[in-house]
Protein backbone atom coordinates (compact mmCIF):
# COMPACT_ATOMS: atom_id res chain seq x y z
CA UNK A 1 0.00 0.00 0.00
CA UNK A 2 1.36 3.40 -1.03
CA UNK A 3 0.92 6.64 0.90
CA UNK A 4 -0.53 9.60 -1.00
CA UNK A 5 -1.01 13.25 -0.13
CA UNK A 6 -3.36 15.51 -2.09
CA UNK A 7 -2.94 19.20 -2.91
CA UNK A 8 -6.28 20.68 -3.93
CA UNK A 9 -9.10 18.71 -2.33
CA UNK A 10 -12.17 20.92 -2.79
CA UNK A 11 -12.42 21.26 -6.55
CA UNK A 12 -14.39 19.46 -9.23
CA UNK A 13 -11.72 16.92 -10.16
CA UNK A 14 -10.34 16.02 -6.71
CA UNK A 15 -12.94 13.31 -5.94
CA UNK A 16 -11.81 11.37 -9.03
CA UNK A 17 -8.29 11.32 -7.59
CA UNK A 18 -9.54 10.25 -4.16
CA UNK A 19 -11.56 7.49 -5.80
CA UNK A 20 -8.53 6.37 -7.83
CA UNK A 21 -6.32 6.23 -4.74
CA UNK A 22 -8.97 4.17 -2.93
CA UNK A 23 -9.74 1.80 -5.81
CA UNK A 24 -6.07 1.03 -6.43
CA UNK A 25 -5.75 -0.09 -2.81
CA UNK A 26 -3.73 2.83 -1.47
CA UNK A 27 -4.05 5.37 1.33
CA UNK A 28 -4.52 9.15 1.45
CA UNK A 29 -2.78 10.33 4.59
CA UNK A 30 -3.08 14.12 4.23
CA UNK A 31 -4.76 16.75 2.08
CA UNK A 32 -4.47 20.51 1.58
CA UNK A 33 -6.98 23.08 0.36
CA UNK A 34 -7.64 26.70 1.41
CA UNK A 35 -11.34 25.89 1.12
CA UNK A 36 -12.59 23.78 4.02
CA UNK A 37 -15.72 22.47 2.22
CA UNK A 38 -14.19 19.05 1.69
CA UNK A 39 -16.69 16.64 3.23
CA UNK A 40 -16.24 14.43 0.17
CA UNK A 41 -13.05 13.15 1.82
CA UNK A 42 -15.23 11.24 4.29
CA UNK A 43 -16.49 9.07 1.45
CA UNK A 44 -12.98 7.81 0.79
CA UNK A 45 -10.45 8.60 3.55
CA UNK A 46 -12.14 9.93 6.71
CA UNK A 47 -8.92 9.47 8.69
CA UNK A 48 -6.82 11.67 6.40
CA UNK A 49 -5.28 14.74 8.03
CA UNK A 50 -6.49 17.99 6.49
CA UNK A 51 -4.95 21.45 6.29
CA UNK A 52 -6.08 24.82 4.95
CA UNK A 53 -2.63 26.42 5.23
CA UNK A 54 0.32 25.28 3.16
CA UNK A 55 2.84 26.03 5.93
CA UNK A 56 1.13 23.68 8.40
CA UNK A 57 0.73 21.06 5.69
CA UNK A 58 4.44 21.31 4.88
CA UNK A 59 5.41 21.03 8.55
CA UNK A 60 3.16 17.99 9.03
CA UNK A 61 4.67 16.17 6.05
CA UNK A 62 8.17 16.95 7.29
CA UNK A 63 7.29 15.43 10.66
CA UNK A 64 5.94 12.33 8.94
CA UNK A 65 9.14 11.93 6.93
CA UNK A 66 11.34 12.30 9.99
CA UNK A 67 9.25 9.78 11.92
CA UNK A 68 9.77 7.19 9.17
CA UNK A 69 6.45 7.49 7.30
CA UNK A 70 7.23 7.43 3.58
CA UNK A 71 5.22 9.68 1.31
CA UNK A 72 5.16 7.85 -2.00
CA UNK A 73 3.00 10.13 -4.16
CA UNK A 74 1.84 13.74 -4.21
CA UNK A 75 -1.36 14.18 -6.22
CA UNK A 76 -2.03 17.71 -7.50
CA UNK A 77 -5.49 19.12 -8.24
CA UNK A 78 -4.78 22.75 -7.45
CA UNK A 79 -5.52 25.70 -9.81
CA UNK A 80 -3.56 25.48 -13.07
CA UNK A 81 -1.11 28.31 -12.34
CA UNK A 82 0.01 26.60 -9.11
CA UNK A 83 0.81 23.22 -10.67
CA UNK A 84 4.41 24.20 -11.38
CA UNK A 85 5.14 25.17 -7.76
CA UNK A 86 3.32 22.17 -6.31
CA UNK A 87 5.16 19.74 -8.60
CA UNK A 88 8.45 21.20 -7.38
CA UNK A 89 7.27 20.77 -3.78
CA UNK A 90 6.42 17.12 -4.44
CA UNK A 91 9.80 16.39 -5.98
CA UNK A 92 11.66 18.06 -3.10
CA UNK A 93 9.60 15.93 -0.73
CA UNK A 94 11.17 12.90 -2.42
CA UNK A 95 7.88 11.65 -3.83
CA UNK A 96 6.54 10.81 -7.26
CA UNK A 97 4.06 13.39 -8.50
CA UNK A 98 0.73 12.86 -10.28
CA UNK A 99 -0.61 16.13 -11.69
CA UNK A 100 -3.97 16.92 -13.19
CA UNK A 101 -3.97 18.57 -16.61
CA UNK A 102 -2.82 21.03 -17.78
CA UNK A 103 0.43 20.04 -16.13
CA UNK A 104 1.72 23.62 -16.55
CA UNK A 105 0.68 26.71 -18.51
CA UNK A 106 3.77 27.14 -20.68
CA UNK A 107 6.23 24.76 -22.38
CA UNK A 108 9.27 26.37 -20.74
CA UNK A 109 7.86 25.30 -17.38
CA UNK A 110 8.16 21.72 -18.63
CA UNK A 111 11.86 22.30 -19.41
CA UNK A 112 12.54 23.62 -15.89
CA UNK A 113 10.65 20.79 -14.23
CA UNK A 114 12.44 18.14 -16.26
CA UNK A 115 15.75 19.58 -15.08
CA UNK A 116 14.55 19.45 -11.48
CA UNK A 117 13.12 15.96 -11.95
CA UNK A 118 16.60 14.74 -12.91
CA UNK A 119 17.94 15.95 -9.56
CA UNK A 120 15.43 14.07 -7.39
CA UNK A 121 14.39 10.42 -7.08
CA UNK A 122 10.74 11.02 -7.98
CA UNK A 123 9.06 11.16 -11.38
CA UNK A 124 6.36 13.54 -12.60
CA UNK A 125 3.28 12.03 -14.26
CA UNK A 126 0.48 13.81 -16.09
CA UNK A 127 -3.14 12.67 -16.15
CA UNK A 128 -3.86 12.21 -19.88
CA UNK A 129 -6.83 9.94 -19.38
CA UNK A 130 -8.24 10.08 -22.91
CA UNK A 131 -5.21 8.08 -24.06
CA UNK A 132 -6.55 5.22 -21.95
CA UNK A 133 -10.09 5.34 -23.37
CA UNK A 134 -10.73 2.18 -25.37
CA UNK A 135 -12.47 4.01 -28.24
CA UNK A 136 -9.63 6.53 -28.50
CA UNK A 137 -7.02 3.75 -28.54
CA UNK A 138 -8.94 1.93 -31.28
CA UNK A 139 -9.24 5.11 -33.35
CA UNK A 140 -5.51 5.78 -33.06
CA UNK A 141 -4.68 2.27 -34.28
CA UNK A 142 -7.00 2.77 -37.24
CA UNK A 143 -5.51 6.14 -38.19
CA UNK A 144 -1.91 4.98 -37.83
CA UNK A 145 -2.67 2.00 -40.09
CA UNK A 146 -3.14 4.49 -42.96
CA UNK A 147 -0.23 6.90 -42.38
CA UNK A 148 -0.52 8.67 -45.75
CA UNK A 149 -4.22 9.45 -45.51
CA UNK A 150 -5.35 12.93 -44.46
CA UNK A 151 -8.51 13.46 -42.46
CA UNK A 152 -10.94 16.30 -41.85
CA UNK A 153 -11.85 16.60 -38.18
CA UNK A 154 -14.47 18.77 -36.52
CA UNK A 155 -14.46 19.11 -32.72
CA UNK A 156 -17.29 20.77 -30.83
CA UNK A 157 -17.22 20.80 -27.05
CA UNK A 158 -19.79 22.85 -25.16
CA UNK A 159 -19.82 22.36 -21.40
CA UNK A 160 -21.91 25.06 -19.78
CA UNK A 161 -20.81 26.78 -16.58
CA UNK A 162 -22.76 29.06 -14.28
CA UNK A 163 -22.01 32.68 -13.38
CA UNK A 164 -19.56 31.51 -10.71
CA UNK A 165 -17.12 30.36 -13.39
CA UNK A 166 -15.89 33.81 -14.43
CA UNK A 167 -15.58 34.93 -10.80
CA UNK A 168 -13.34 31.98 -9.95
CA UNK A 169 -9.72 31.35 -10.89
CA UNK A 170 -11.00 29.45 -13.93
CA UNK A 171 -12.21 32.69 -15.47
CA UNK A 172 -8.86 34.41 -14.89
CA UNK A 173 -6.60 34.11 -17.96
CA UNK A 174 -3.42 34.36 -15.91
CA UNK A 175 -4.49 31.64 -13.50
CA UNK A 176 -6.29 29.14 -15.74
CA UNK A 177 -4.70 29.88 -19.11
CA UNK A 178 -8.10 30.66 -20.61
CA UNK A 179 -10.86 28.50 -21.98
CA UNK A 180 -8.75 26.51 -24.45
CA UNK A 181 -6.35 25.53 -21.67
CA UNK A 182 -8.99 24.91 -19.07
CA UNK A 183 -11.42 22.69 -20.99
CA UNK A 184 -9.62 21.93 -24.24
CA UNK A 185 -6.09 20.81 -23.39
CA UNK A 186 -6.99 17.11 -23.08
CA UNK A 187 -8.71 17.17 -26.50
CA UNK A 188 -5.67 18.78 -28.11
CA UNK A 189 -3.48 16.12 -26.52
CA UNK A 190 -5.75 13.41 -27.88
CA UNK A 191 -5.79 14.91 -31.38
CA UNK A 192 -2.00 15.25 -31.64
CA UNK A 193 -1.55 11.75 -30.17
CA UNK A 194 -3.73 10.40 -33.00
CA UNK A 195 -3.13 12.76 -35.92
CA UNK A 196 0.45 13.88 -35.35
CA UNK A 197 2.43 17.05 -34.80
CA UNK A 198 1.14 20.58 -35.35
CA UNK A 199 2.10 22.21 -38.64
CA UNK A 200 -0.11 25.31 -38.33
CA UNK A 201 -2.26 26.72 -35.52
CA UNK A 202 -4.86 29.37 -36.40
CA UNK A 203 -7.24 31.01 -33.93
CA UNK A 204 -10.42 32.68 -35.15
CA UNK A 205 -11.91 33.57 -31.79
CA UNK A 206 -10.70 33.67 -28.19
CA UNK A 207 -13.00 35.15 -25.59
CA UNK A 208 -13.87 34.40 -21.97
CA UNK A 209 -16.64 31.95 -22.82
CA UNK A 210 -15.79 30.67 -26.28
CA UNK A 211 -12.78 29.96 -28.48
CA UNK A 212 -12.43 28.49 -31.95
CA UNK A 213 -9.79 27.87 -34.57
CA UNK A 214 -8.08 25.47 -36.94
CA UNK A 215 -5.17 23.10 -36.45
CA UNK A 216 -3.20 21.63 -39.34
CA UNK A 217 -1.72 18.36 -38.12
CA UNK A 218 0.43 15.78 -39.89
CA UNK A 219 -2.51 13.56 -40.75
CA UNK A 220 -5.51 15.85 -40.47
CA UNK A 221 -7.09 19.29 -40.47
CA UNK A 222 -9.04 20.15 -37.30
CA UNK A 223 -11.75 22.78 -36.99
CA UNK A 224 -12.49 23.22 -33.30
CA UNK A 225 -14.79 25.20 -31.05
CA UNK A 226 -14.94 25.20 -27.25
CA UNK A 227 -17.50 26.97 -25.10
CA UNK A 228 -18.77 27.27 -21.54
CA UNK A 229 -21.80 29.30 -22.69
CA UNK A 230 -25.08 27.41 -22.26
CA UNK A 231 -26.68 29.26 -25.19
CA UNK A 232 -24.09 27.78 -27.57
CA UNK A 233 -25.41 24.27 -26.96
CA UNK A 234 -27.69 23.14 -29.83
CA UNK A 235 -31.34 23.70 -29.02
CA UNK A 236 -32.31 20.06 -29.45
CA UNK A 237 -29.66 19.10 -26.88
CA UNK A 238 -30.86 21.74 -24.42
CA UNK A 239 -34.40 20.44 -24.83
CA UNK A 240 -33.31 17.16 -23.25
CA UNK A 241 -32.06 18.99 -20.15
CA UNK A 242 -28.40 18.32 -20.97
CA UNK A 243 -25.84 21.03 -20.25
CA UNK A 244 -22.95 19.45 -22.15
CA UNK A 245 -22.53 18.68 -25.84
CA UNK A 246 -19.48 16.89 -27.20
CA UNK A 247 -19.07 15.88 -30.84
CA UNK A 248 -16.10 14.85 -32.96
CA UNK A 249 -16.55 14.13 -36.65
CA UNK A 250 -13.85 12.54 -38.77
CA UNK A 251 -14.93 13.03 -42.34
CA UNK A 252 -18.57 11.98 -42.46
CA UNK A 253 -18.25 9.71 -39.44
CA UNK A 254 -19.14 10.77 -35.92
CA UNK A 255 -16.63 9.52 -33.38
CA UNK A 256 -18.54 8.47 -30.30
CA UNK A 257 -16.81 8.26 -26.94
CA UNK A 258 -19.35 9.68 -24.52
CA UNK A 259 -19.20 6.67 -22.22
CA UNK A 260 -16.31 5.10 -20.39
CA UNK A 261 -15.08 8.24 -18.62
CA UNK A 262 -15.87 7.39 -15.02
CA UNK A 263 -13.02 4.93 -14.52
CA UNK A 264 -10.28 6.68 -16.48
CA UNK A 265 -8.60 8.29 -13.47
CA UNK A 266 -8.45 4.93 -11.73
CA UNK A 267 -6.97 3.45 -14.91
CA UNK A 268 -4.44 6.29 -14.99
CA UNK A 269 -3.37 5.65 -11.41
CA UNK A 270 -3.12 1.90 -11.93
CA UNK A 271 -1.03 2.45 -15.04
CA UNK A 272 1.39 4.62 -13.06
CA UNK A 273 1.54 2.16 -10.17
CA UNK A 274 2.26 -0.64 -12.65
CA UNK A 275 5.31 1.21 -13.98
CA UNK A 276 3.66 3.00 -16.91
CA UNK A 277 2.10 6.44 -16.90
CA UNK A 278 2.60 9.53 -19.02
CA UNK A 279 5.69 11.50 -18.04
CA UNK A 280 5.80 15.27 -18.08
CA UNK A 281 7.29 15.55 -21.58
CA UNK A 282 4.25 13.78 -23.07
CA UNK A 283 2.17 16.90 -22.43
CA UNK A 284 4.43 19.27 -24.37
CA UNK A 285 2.54 19.32 -27.69
CA UNK A 286 -0.79 20.14 -26.06
CA UNK A 287 0.78 22.78 -23.80
CA UNK A 288 2.41 24.43 -26.82
CA UNK A 289 -0.95 24.46 -28.63
CA UNK A 290 -2.86 26.13 -25.80
CA UNK A 291 -0.03 28.62 -25.17
CA UNK A 292 -0.13 29.65 -28.83
CA UNK A 293 -3.94 29.91 -28.76
CA UNK A 294 -3.76 32.09 -25.66
CA UNK A 295 -1.24 34.44 -27.28
CA UNK A 296 -2.56 34.36 -30.86
CA UNK A 297 -4.86 37.37 -30.70
CA UNK A 298 -3.23 39.20 -27.78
Amino acid sequence: MKNFVLIGAAGYIAPRHMKAIKETGNNLIAALDPNDSVGIIDSYFPEADFFTEFERFDRHLEKLKRSGTKIDYVSICSPNYLHDAHIRFGLRLGADVICEKPIVLNPWNIDALQELEAEYPGNVYNILQLRLHESVIALRKRILAEPNKRHTIKLKYYTSRGKWYHHSWKGNLGKSGGIATNIGVHFFDMLTWIFGDVQENHVTRHEKSIASGNLILERGDVDWVLSVDYTEIPEHIRATGARTYRAIHIGDEEFEFSGGFTELHTKSYQDILDGGGFRIGEARKAIEIVKDIRNYLN
